[in-house]
């Protein structure tokens, strides 16, 4: 029976599943304190977003994420052409982006925080979390591009304008917009950590740290659902637009 569903009946089957689990979970617990039932997360959601600073909170923290995404974007694109058009400059820049890979968000975010504003902050960070991941996948995308059609547009004196537009662009693409795929959530995570270690005056993270402050519980819920709900936006809109981009060049 569940094959025959469509995906979105096999999605909202799934969704129901996991409310009826953490129903049963919060009865049993029976303390709002530990496990607050979602008929309350839904009503305490509810009466946050009856009030404006919610809504200013919220977009606040949706124009840092973006803006950090778009930096880490510009700049790991613009180090990949880098290290793709010179060898010594990607042996300069490879380890830096590897070391900005592997070190943990959370000493990152201290760092920055010595050298910044805290409203910075989370721009930053994000922006840090994405530029490797663009970085690693455009590189990958450049270097595979088909040997023999650069060499046709030698032969056809294409100039480097043209050969990138025709030939390196649709061979980059395919993984420029897996990066962006994949860095979305990252960069999400990693914003909202950083908002919830330096307090900006209107930003989730701080509302989310405040919930640990007076055990507001339900609070966290709500707030951490309004995170996923953003993501999982962002992520369906993003992806609106993979398809849109990719009917075009097929036309």
């Amino acid at each position: 029976m569940i094959s025959t569903m469509s995906p979105k009946l096999r999605t909202a089957a799934a969704i129901v599943f996991w409310l009826a689990v953490w129903q049963v979970a919060a009865v049993q617990i029976d303390s709002v304190l530990f496990l607050p039932a979602p008929l309350t997360v839904a009503q305490r959601l509810g009466q946050l977003a009856q009030t404006a600073p919610f809504w200013h909170t919220a977009l606040l923290s949706l124009c840092r994420v973006l803006l950090g995404m778009l930096w880490g974007t510009v700049l790991g694109s613009a180090l990949a052409v880098l290290s793709c058009i010179s060898r010594w400059l990607d042996a300069i820049l490879s380890p830096a982006v590897r070391v900005i890979r592997a070190t943990p968000v959370a000493s990152f975010i201290l760092l920055v925080f010595l050298w910044t504003d805290r409203d910075q902050v989370p721009v930053i960070i994000a922006a840090l979390m994405v530029l490797p991941v663009v970085w690693g996948n455009v590189v990958r995308g450049i270097r595979e591009c088909d040997p023999k059609l650069l060499e046709l547009a030698k032969a056809y004196r294409f100039s480097r304008f043209k050969t990138a537009r025709l030939i390196i662009l649709p061979c980059v693409r395919p993984y420029f917009l897996s990066a962006l795929t994949t860095s979305m959530g990252l960069a999400w995570k990693s914003g909202v950590a950083a908002e919830a270690l330096v307090w900006p005056k209107l930003a989730i993270g701080t509302q989310i740290y405040n919930t640990k402050l007076y055990l507001e519980t339900a609070d966290l819920f709500a707030w951490t659902l309004v995170v996923i709900v953003l993501s999982l936006l962002l992520e369906k809109l993003f992806s609106s637009f993979t398809r849109h981009l990719e009917r075009r060049t097929v036309l």
